[in-house]
Parts: C-alpha cells; sequence; structure tokens
C-alpha cells in the first residue's frame, strides 16, 4: 500500500470526521494542519466539501424516512442528481 504524505492524511481525516458528525470536532487534526503550514483557504475547502457531504447525506436520509413513513411533511427537495454529489454553496466539486 503506498504511504499518503502526513497532510493528506489529516486532512482526509478531518474531512471525515466533519462529515461524520465525530464529538472531536477535528481538532487535533487543525492544529496539525497549521503546524504544517496548510494554508487556512486549502483548509476552509475541505471544511466546506465535508459539510455539504454531511448535510447532503442528512436531506436523504430525511427523504428515505419521508418516503417510507408517508410523512405529513412537504417534501425534501435534494438537490442532487443520482448519479454523483452536488456541488457546494461556493461552487466546490465534491466528487
Amino acid at each position: 500500500m503506498a504511504e499518503l504524505h502526513s497532510s493528506i492524511v489529516a486532512l482526509v481525516s478531518l474531512a471525515s470526521g466533519i462529515a461524520s458528525n465525530h464529538p472531536a470536532m477535528g481538532q487535533c487534526q487543525l492544529s496539525k494542519l497549521r503546524r504544517m503550514g496548510i494554508t487556512e483557504g486549502q483548509i476552509a475547502t475541505v471544511v466546506e466539501i465535508a459539510r455539504h457531504i454531511r448535510n447532503e447525506a442528512a436531506q436523504r436520509i430525511d427523504h428515505t424516512f419521508d418516503e417510507k413513513t408517508a410523512a405529513s411533511m412537504p417534501p425534501i427537495e435534494l438537490k442532487t442528481n443520482d448519479n454523483c454529489c452536488s456541488n457546494t454553496t461556493s461552487g466546490q466539486d465534491c466528487c
């Protein structure tokens, strides 16, 4: 297995922690990334993508729940297509 640079590992760990609502909130990874000299802009991009994926997953779960339970709430409009995820608010591609 190929080794990944430690900054890539920290970015992936940060993103997965955010997307999974991990209670540590990526604070360890943020500190490590800043010490490595990763720019705030790069970190912000990763955070935006992770939050977008987390929110998109929650929308899909809510939509499926509503369909299965025939909830009387208005249906949630998903902002994605079936083939891939949508872009983040700033237009960043997350696929």
